[in-house]
């Protein structure tokens, strides 16, 4: 997906100084998830290209000795009658592919060569103390970030490097905190409701679900493939992006899916997307501002304190250079819960690598601090009048949308979410 790159940058002119940036990203591209594959798939994914590395070490200053690099190796035995659900092969369902893991590394190198190569923001090697990687409790964001810290800082990401993780049960940039309000609302009209909104377009696909479910094996009693496209939208659109061939009936291979229909489901699941999160009306802000609102918080405050550091600074009393650049890796979910808070004029459904980047700057002129919100790598524009486009707006006027939502430190979270 585009992002932030320096060929298509739009740079801000030299009125202005760059003083804090925070990324947050979808993973890159990965095998489908388990629940998402077909009960019987005609050919074998193969991730023999890679290794998916799981050890823990010691810290240098707490132990003496080293730990083996060991990773996982997929294998079946023979002496197992059970087939696994869907691909054979040495993959995990899901793991970042050795495609996926390319695009991280061309990601972060991308975004050095504009916050460094171009305007010379981040450090030339990695500092802990002016850089932080931040992933969620599923995995494959720890795939994506080993790939994204070694294309923006090369050798020196080799080093250990922290992955800052919040517990699962309260993690806020999956999200997996418990938000029961948000989660009744989006029963109400979202995915298993009976909300008229979005059942039609369910009914009027029928004849592309039947074909789907003949050919796929699907019954058609399995609601998480008929309570929305989600599950054949990933199925097939992680074969694509891998150049692997659309599936075919297991016990007719004349009988395949074509390209329209996946096209279709792509369709579909791009208007379901843009339901769940803008067209459904005010109860989607609503939703996503309950279920996100405490990351929304945390970039609020991330913001204060990088004008507090940069105001201190000015006035030489800053002891410390803070951090400068947070970089986030997460979910289409978050990506989704992102535009929706701020009322994006287009949605879409947030695919691999899918970008926002907040960039605070300072205005030489009187020191005052404005905002500007790439999508895609460039400007982005929401339909909220009060933000219309989001280039170079006053940041107290986006900090105190925030805040009028969830609250400063997300004080209205737990009212908001019934807790």
């Amino acid at each position: 997906m585009p992002h932030v790159r320096r060929a298509e940058y739009p740079k801000v002119n030299s009125s202005f100084v760059l003083e804090y940036v925070e990324v947050i990203h979808r993973h890159h591209k990965r095998t489908p998830y388990a629940a998402n594959t077909f009960p019987v798939e005609t050919y074998p994914w193969y991730c023999d290209n890679e290794a998916l590395f799981y050890y823990g070490a010691p810290l240098p200053t707490h132990g003496a000795h080293h730990s083996a690099n060991t990773y996982w190796s997929v294998y079946t035995s023979s002496s197992n009658p059970l087939a696994p659900r869907g691909f054979n092969g040495t993959c995990q369902f899901p793991q970042i592919t050795g495609g996926g893991l390319d695009d991280s590394w061309q990601h972060g190198n991308d975004l050095y060569g504009v916050y460094h190569d171009l305007l010379g923001f981040l450090p030339e090697k990695y500092d802990p103390n002016l850089v932080s990687f931040r992933v969620t409790n599923n995995v494959i964001t720890s795939q994506v970030a080993s790939m994204v810290t070694s294309g923006m800082f090369g050798g020196e990401a080799q080093q250990n490097l922290p992955l800052l993780i919040q517990p699962a049960s309260i993690d806020s940039l999956e999200p997996a905190y418990t938000c029961l309000a948000a989660k009744n609302n989006f029963s109400a009209y979202g995915v298993g409701s009976s909300d008229s909104g979005w059942t039609s377009h369910l009914k009027a696909a029928s004849d592309l679900y039947a074909t789907l479910d003949t050919i796929s094996g699907i019954p058609p009693t399995d609601s998480g493939f008929h309570m929305s496209f989600d599950h054949y939208f990933d199925n097939l659109s992680a074969r694509l992006c891998h150049a692997k061939p659309l599936p075919c009936d297991a016990s007719n291979s004349s009988l395949c899916v074509t390209q329209a229909m996946a096209d279709e489901v792509f369709r579909l699941g791009q208007y379901e997307y843009s339901y769940l999160y803008r067209d459904a009306g005010a109860r989607t802000l609503e939703y996503s501002a309950g279920s996100y609102g405490i990351w929304v918080a945390e970039l609020a405050q991330n913001l204060r304190h990088a004008m507090h550091a940069s105001d201190s600074a000015s006035t030489g009393n800053r002891t410390s250079s803070g951090i400068r650049y947070r970089h986030n890796i997460a979910h289409d979910g978050s990506v989704s819960r992102i535009l929706s808070i701020l009322q994006i004029e287009k949605m879409v459904w947030p695919g691999m690598g899918s970008e926002v980047v907040f960039e605070l700057y300072r205005r030489k002129v009187d020191q005052q601090y404005y905002i500007r919100v790439l999508w895609g790598g460039q400007v982005l524009k929401s339909s909220n009048p009060t933000l219309g486009s989001l280039d170079m707006l006053q940041v107290e006027i986006l900090v105190a949308y925030f805040d009028g939502l969830v609250g400063q430190g997300a004080k209205k979270i737990p009212s908001l979410c019934s807790l």
